[in-house]
């Protein structure tokens, strides 16, 4: 069975569940801490970051959207992996992370945080104006696309949810409670002990996992 190493809260390894989940796969879920990566982690992926997934020949993928790919190319929908809007996505992946970590970790980079929120918020406004035509960004809301890029909307709501709750985005406001609030999300939020070597194999997505 392919083994991932994930972390509960990293917004590339909750779409990288999103897309197993969705897709109805099942992999070993090996949650690591950060501040102790496993070594069968970084020996399958020097890099270091999650998400990763090791296939049963050895193979790693240690990529996020490979990964979701990777659920994609294996599920019985055959229009699923065909729904994913690249261009939103390196959108998301480039200058709205780009803006986002420098809000959320602003000490870290030594920057005005509000400058950074004030260009994610363009960012998002662009968001809502694509929701406009539908519910979601894709064709529906389990999505390649929608599914890439909710962990990071999330991340910026987070961050300070009344400002969030207080921009006039009301469609991205309720595709993102639609999200939260699904039974897709509390199945790939639940809360795994940190992996140790030796430990029993803890299957993923079980049909009794609860947020």
């Amino acid at each position: 069975m392919p083994i991932l190493y994930s972390f509960r809260r990293c917004p590339y390894a909750m779409r990288a569940r999103l897309a197993i989940a969705a897709a109805d796969r099942k992999v070993e879920l090996r949650e690591i801490v950060l501040r102790d990566k496993p070594a069968a982690m970084l020996d399958a992926s020097p890099k270091g970051t999650v998400p990763v997934l090791v296939l049963p020949d050895g193979t790693a993928i240690d990529q996020s959207l490979d990964i979701m790919r990777w659920a994609c190319a294996r599920t019985p929908d055959a229009e699923w992996p065909t729904d994913n809007d690249a261009g939103l996505i390196a959108t998301n992946d480039g200058a709205f992370k780009h803006h986002l970590d420098r809000y959320k970790y602003a000490d870290r980079y030594d920057v005005d945080p509000i400058e950074h929120r004030d260009a994610a918020t363009v960012l998002l406004g662009d968001l809502g104006e694509r929701l406009r035509a539908s519910g979601s960004l894709g064709t529906s809301p389990q999505s390649m696309t929608d599914l890439a890029i909710m962990p990071f909307v999330r991340q910026f709501a987070q961050t300070d949810r009344s400002y969030f709750d207080g921009l006039p985005f009301e469609r991205l406001q309720a595709w993102l409670a639609m999200h939260l609030a699904s039974a897709l999300f509390a199945r790939v939020m639940i809360r795994p002990p940190p992996w140790q070597p030796g430990d029993p194999p803890m299957i993923f997505p079980t049909t009794t996992d609860a947020q």
